[in-house]
């Protein structure tokens, strides 16, 4: 490259320096021949009106090692692992390759992933206690049934339970007075079967009704005390709330001897029921369903809600506050319905003024010959108490006086012309006392 001229207006390359010497031991052997002799530089050739020359650095020293081949027998073991290599990669290629021409993306296999195992207990892993809810339930949603009514012009559903192991059914009047004037009743039991039922009797004063169907040998539901419930006991309310059959709710019993008037039956025939208050949700359809109390006995059936608005279909729901018609005075009604197909309404035989407000019921008339005749009362008199239990209006004494029965002996308490008296009677009953 010292032959060559540079390019025009620059100045000649310098030359190279001379060389250090091997870094790596003595010079080569001879049989890659004598070194070269060094070459003089050429002299600088004048250029007319050059720039001064500049001094460019000297050029990094290249160092290059010697290195012996592999030989002829290492040539061909590197040219076989070669060409193995380039086929394996080749072969791999053109697999890919076929599998991206033959299979479409959508159907791309992805692997599946490792099944993953969560534990699971198995078995009774929390057994239940005899007298748990749900052993409750267990032992009573086979006795307790759904009441279909298709009247002629309305039909509904309500609840329900067996009374009687021959087909006897205890439940509301307000359920099954839809066919009063004609229609059909239809039971269905827990398992789903159906039966066709029929009224037997009715009592619209308590809202108790008994229905029989053509069955035998069917579970029953025991019937408790509903003088021994208390407040804050155990409350569990089983029916068909919105046609939802087998539906089992729980709360506490809040109160008792709570005054309620309801008038749910075609007939506008208005019941007074001395009833059980219990915050166990309870739905239209409960109706005439069981009221049971921590041992699964029955201690009411449930007829009444309170609401504050208008749900399904524009009918009432629960807010915590139900009703239930006392199991002491149903059982009464129902038992002698099956055994006359009627039954009897304790009477004192008065008329009420249910207008009146200022505290107590007052008589605004007395039917001659009755038990309030009999026991001197008079037109006027105000009735205060009856059998200690205080009275605030006229509807609880009605709910009251229907907490017993015909032949039962109550003491009353009243004032006349503003004196306070007391005095005892025999309460009749309807079929006596006009």
């Amino acid at each position: 490259m010292s032959d060559q001229t540079p390019p025009a207006g620059l100045p000649p390359a310098p030359p190279p320096p001379p060389p250090a010497g091997p870094p790596f031991g003595p010079p080569p052997s001879p049989q890659f021949g004598p070194a070269p002799e060094p070459q003089p530089a050429p002299a600088p050739r004048p250029y007319p009106l050059a720039p001064p020359p500049v001094t460019e650095p000297a050029a990094p020293r290249v160092i290059v090692t010697q290195r012996r081949g592999p030989g002829a027998l290492g040539t061909v073991l590197i040219a076989g692992v070669v060409a193995a290599v380039v086929g394996a990669f080749a072969g791999l290629a053109g697999y890919m390759i076929g599998r991206g021409v033959d299979t479409p993306a959508s159907s791309t296999v992805i692997p599946a992933a490792a099944p993953v195992v969560i534990p699971q207990f198995s078995g009774n892993s929390s057994p239940r206690a005899a007298g748990s809810i749900a052993a409750i339930a267990d032992a009573t949603l086979p006795a307790v049934v759904s009441i279909l009514a298709e009247g002629t012009a309305q039909s509904g559903s309500g609840s329900g339970f067996v009374v009687r192991p021959n087909g006897y059914i205890l439940t509301n009047n307000h359920v099954v007075d839809l066919v009063k004037g004609g229609g059909t009743l239809t039971v269905v039991f827990s398992d789903g079967t159906r039966a066709k039922g029929k009224v037997v009797g009715t009592n619209t004063s308590y809202d108790i009704a008994v229905v029989k169907v053509d069955r035998t040998n069917l579970p029953t539901v025991p019937l408790g005390d509903s003088s021994d419930v208390k407040v804050g006991d155990t409350a569990i309310a089983i029916g068909a709330p919105l046609g939802l059959d087998g539906t089992v709710t729980s709360g506490i019993i809040s109160a008792m001897n709570r005054p309620v008037t309801a008038g749910g039956d075609v007939s506008g025939d208005t019941s007074f029921i001395n009833a059980i208050q219990t915050d166990a949700a309870i739905n239209p359809g409960n109706s005439g369903g069981p009221l049971l109390n921590g041992t699964g006995a029955v201690i009411g059936v449930n007829s009444a809600i309170a609401s504050l608005a208008t749900g399904v279909n524009g009918e009432a729901g629960n807010i915590g506050l139900g009703f239930a018609i006392p199991i002491n005075s149903a059982k009464r009604i129902a038992e002698e319905l099956i055994s006359t197909g009627k039954s009897r309404t304790p009477l004192i035989g008065v008329k009420l003024d249910m207008t009146y407000a200022d505290g107590g019921a007052k008589i605004q008339s007395i039917t001659a010959g009755s038990p309030a005749a009999t026991a001197g009362l008079k037109d006027g008199d105000i009735i205060m108490e009856v059998n200690g239990r205080g009275i605030d209006d006229a509807t609880e004494l009605v709910v009251e006086i229907r907490n017993h029965a015909p032949g039962d002996k109550v003491e009353i308490t009243y004032t006349h012309n503003g004196q306070e008296r007391k005095t005892t009677l025999t309460l009749g009953d309807d079929t006596t006392t006009g």
